[in-house]
């Protein structure tokens, strides 16, 4: 048990914060920070997600938005007292703006702040009906013609859309659009979920049949519900699929199957998208105020065009189409690319009797599922994390509160424990001539992810099999597709009944182009990366998601997306975002994202 002196030290140190803060010094308060100090904010001060990095640019963001933010009232969370380790202290922290509730993290150095992150966490006024506000349900007393819940939710699926318009309307009823138009239903904003398949899950369904999380439960959960505590530890896609369709039912989202967003265009005069959709083959023009591309991170597939592709009498496909095995046994397969989707296919594939190749085009990160557990997860994101009293809400918080142009210096440590231990298991896959990498600067995983989205692969059993040589590897660039196979500009012909281009995904912003115009894709940017200069991470530095879950430059189009715990996370304060500009909450935006990439 900690004494009291630390928090006191603490509080302390908070109340001339908020002093400072109130009083508009804003040089009093950037002299409470580090020089090499981070301040994250998302949404509380700056209605964006910002890293302010050092005080300059910490008295810079305050000179913006202090005065229309006022912030008061901060306070250390009563329910977990600060720590202290290595010379840093860390405590959890409340505090008050004009508009809204903040909860954050703070550590402090030498008695100064080193990193704060500050979160909106409600709108005064506008709470979510939980807890002690949570809806009756149930109307007591007698009425007249009164309706029923069921009644009412009809009565709304068939007016939204046509009779009333929603304020909102997400393209992509994946993960992502579900956890935000979960976000948006309790904050009472009307939204409309488009999705072109036959049931909500079926982008999960309708995938490779070996395909399953790689990602642990704890990391996984949705807003609001959470999996059951006999959950598998790594989902099977199906089963993905059917929490989906569950979800999307209990939590009452308006969500339209068989719809597709054919195109839509922004009035800038009336402030209004007009969204045209083909409803399972009827028009429907929707008229919302707000649109969100939740297509995903890696919803669009990156087909490459190799010269002679239309002359290749096999079968060929992008990963993402992929059928799975059942169709291939006995046949020859080559598979482009050599990160995740790659090394899953190939290993469903050799369980069926095909012959599978796979062409390394560039080198890979690869980590073991258990290591990965244990070493990169395991304090955040596991049972014993659970035990230990560290929930998945605090967790995605601590993760937060890191800032992103550090992040790697904690991440070094973990993949040099990784390599020590699974040392043996390397140095067989580079015997078998697999190319590895652990990312530009030995960051592993979470940086490549966060840099790039691509360049890695979580192994649970395909690199094995490339270590046996019973799935072969072969390397190159594509020179050109034969009538039967694969030429590589070694000049190695590789024979193929069936071709799987196992070769990543675009940026989101090219469905910005598909469905409004080039030119608001060309506006908007390159979306994802921190413009770290690493590789396919571009500079300069951002020190956020390019476009993500914030304003973009074109005004009233948002982008959501992620893995599971992203859209978990992140929805929350995208859909705070979206709930003040429906209730005419003055939002000025700190720093809109610049354009440096276009895609």
């Amino acid at each position: 048990m900690l004494d009291s002196t630390l928090s006191g030290r603490v509080q302390a140190l908070l109340d001339q914060f908020g002093a400072a803060l109130e009083a508009g010094d804003i040089d009093a308060a950037a002299q409470m920070f580090v020089t090499d100090c981070y301040w994250r904010d998302l949404v509380a001060f700056t209605w964006n997600l910002r890293t302010m990095e050092g005080r300059d640019q910490v008295a810079d963001m305050l000179r913006s938005q202090l005065a229309g933010t006022r912030p008061t009232g901060w306070q250390l969370d009563e329910r977990e007292l600060p720590t202290e380790e290595d010379g840093v202290t860390t405590a959890w922290i409340r505090f008050e703006t004009a508009v809204a509730r903040g909860y954050g993290l703070l550590r402090l150095r030498d008695g100064r702040i080193w990193t704060l992150l500050t979160t909106m966490q409600e709108l005064k006024g506008h709470e979510e009906a939980k807890g002690f506000a949570r809806p009756l349900g149930a109307k007591h007393g007698a009425g007249k013609n009164r309706t029923t819940w069921l009644e009412e939710r009809e009565a709304e699926a068939r007016e939204l859309g046509y009779d009333r318009q929603p304020y909102t309307v997400i393209v992509g009823g994946g993960q992502g659009g579900i956890a935000l138009g979960a976000r948006l239903r309790q904050l009472g904003v009307p939204t409309i979920i488009l999705d072109r398949h036959e049931r909500p899950g079926d982008q999960w369904r309708k995938r490779y049949k070996s395909l399953c999380l790689h990602d642990p439960v704890w990391y996984d959960h949705l807003p609001y519900i959470k999996f059951p505590d006999n959950w598998p530890v790594f989902t099977p896609k199906d089963k993905v699929g059917d929490w989906l369709e569950m979800y999307t039912k209990v939590m009452e989202l308006n969500y339209w199957t068989r719809s597709s967003c054919k195109r839509a265009s922004y009035d800038e005069a009336a402030k209004e998208w007009t969204v045209v959709v083909d409803r399972d083959g009827q028009e429907v023009v929707l008229k919302p105020r707000q649109l969100v591309l939740a297509t995903g991170m890696s919803g669009k597939p990156r087909i490459p065009e190799f010269p002679g592709a239309d002359s290749f009498r096999g079968e060929q496909h992008h990963s993402s189409a992929h059928p799975g095995p059942d169709a291939y046994a006995g046949k020859k397969v080559v598979i482009i690319g050599a990160n995740n989707s790659a090394h899953d296919i190939a290993a469903a594939l050799w369980e069926h009797d095909a012959d599978v190749t796979m062409v390394q085009r560039s080198s890979t990160h690869i980590v073991r599922s258990d290591t990965l557990m244990e070493i990169g997860l395991g304090g955040l994101y596991s049972e014993q994390a659970v035990q230990n009293g560290v929930t998945t809400e605090k967790a995605d918080l601590i993760f937060a509160s890191l800032p992103y142009r550090i992040m790697h210096q904690w991440q070094i440590p973990l993949y040099d424990q990784m390599k020590e231990r699974d040392k043996e298991f390397y140095d067989g896959l580079e015997r078998a001539g697999f190319r590895l990498d652990w990312g530009d600067d030995g960051s592993g995983l979470f940086m490549k992810y966060l840099r790039r989205g691509s360049g890695y692969y979580i192994d649970v059993g395909a690199s094995q099999l490339i270590i046996d040589g019973e799935v072969k590897l072969a390397h190159g660039e594509v020179a050109e597709i034969t009538e039967d196979g694969v030429r590589l500009d070694s000049g190695q012909l590789l024979p193929a009944d069936l071709i799987v281009y196992a070769t990543g995904y675009g940026s989101m912003n090219g469905w910005a182009a598909d469905l409004i115009g080039q030119d608001v894709a060309d506006k908007v940017g390159k979306v994802w990366g921190l413009g770290s200069d690493t590789t396919k991470d571009p500079g300069p530095w951002e020190g956020e998601q390019r476009n993500m879950w914030k304003p973009t430059q074109q005004e009233a189009l948002w982008f959501h997306g992620g893995n599971l715990h992203q859209s978990r996370h992140y929805s929350l304060y995208l859909a705070l975002q979206l709930k003040a500009r429906m209730e005419g909450i003055d939002t000025p935006v700190y720093q809109l994202q610049e354009v440096h990439h276009l895609g």
